[in-house]
């Protein structure tokens, strides 16, 4: 009778733990952020010790789980709607390398060494510094890596062509809000910026999903859309 009990309990769980994971999202594994992470961990815990525990039953184990699962639901639903919480459950990516230049200071506050550095950068197919204009230390802890011109798939070099210079897009819309610091930065003015979403075809902001900047490149616009997500086989 003992391991019939374990055996529906375990059942139980399995099935609404799928269910959870479907509800909350598709993250993979390799994708975790620190903060989903500890959320799984913390989940995987609770519901491990209700399996052993003599005392808890499938009514306990379905409470826990629908208990952690609704708060899971609610800073998700919180990041979404404010997008200052995501620096704080999720953090920021970081500019590790800047024009071909280590940022150190940058490095350091992310407690990276410069050998966990150079392993990054081999995971992309990178053996030498030199060979990176910029990169950027992702929060789920991989580095996107942009090369310089010459060492870029299918080189100018090999052409005989002039290396062009490399510049880093920069993301000045995001879910209908102006990321105010990269608009600086990038040294541009609001002004202008209203004038390129007219240019295309929009009258607020708030009608854009995405909107990243190119030096020397018309400004990349993506609006909200109602269409029906196609499903990926």
């Amino acid at each position: 009778m003992k391991y019939l009990f374990m055996f529906i309990d375990t059942i139980f769980s399995f099935i609404a733990l799928f269910i959870l994971t479907r509800l909350l999202g598709k993250t993979q594994i390799s994708q975790l952020t620190a903060f989903d992470f500890i959320a799984a961990v913390v989940l995987g815990e609770l519901v491990g010790n209700a399996l052993f525990d003599k005392n808890v039953g499938v009514t306990e184990i379905g409470f826990i789980i629908i208990l952690w699962g609704g708060l899971l639901y609610l800073v998700e639903l919180i990041a979404q709607k404010k997008k200052r919480s995501r620096y704080i459950l999720e953090g920021k990516p970081a500019l590790v390398i800047h024009k071909g230049n280590i940022i150190y200071e940058v490095l350091k506050k992310n407690k990276l060494d410069i050998d966990e550095l150079n392993q990054l950068l081999r995971l992309k197919d990178v053996f030498s510094v030199k060979e990176v204009e910029y990169a950027v230390f992702e929060t789920n802890g991989e580095l996107s890596v942009l090369k310089k011109s010459p060492f870029q798939p299918t080189t100018k070099s090999d052409l005989n062509i002039k290396p062009s210079p490399v510049y880093l897009p920069t993301t000045l819309i995001s879910d209908g809000e102006i990321i105010e610091d990269n608009l600086k930065e990038a040294k541009l003015t609001r002004k202008w910026l209203d004038g390129e979403l007219k240019v295309q075809g929009f009258e607020d902001v708030e009608e854009v999903l995405y909107a990243e900047y190119t030096e020397g490149e018309t400004l990349v616009v993506h609006p909200y859309t109602n269409k029906t997500e196609r499903e990926i086989d």
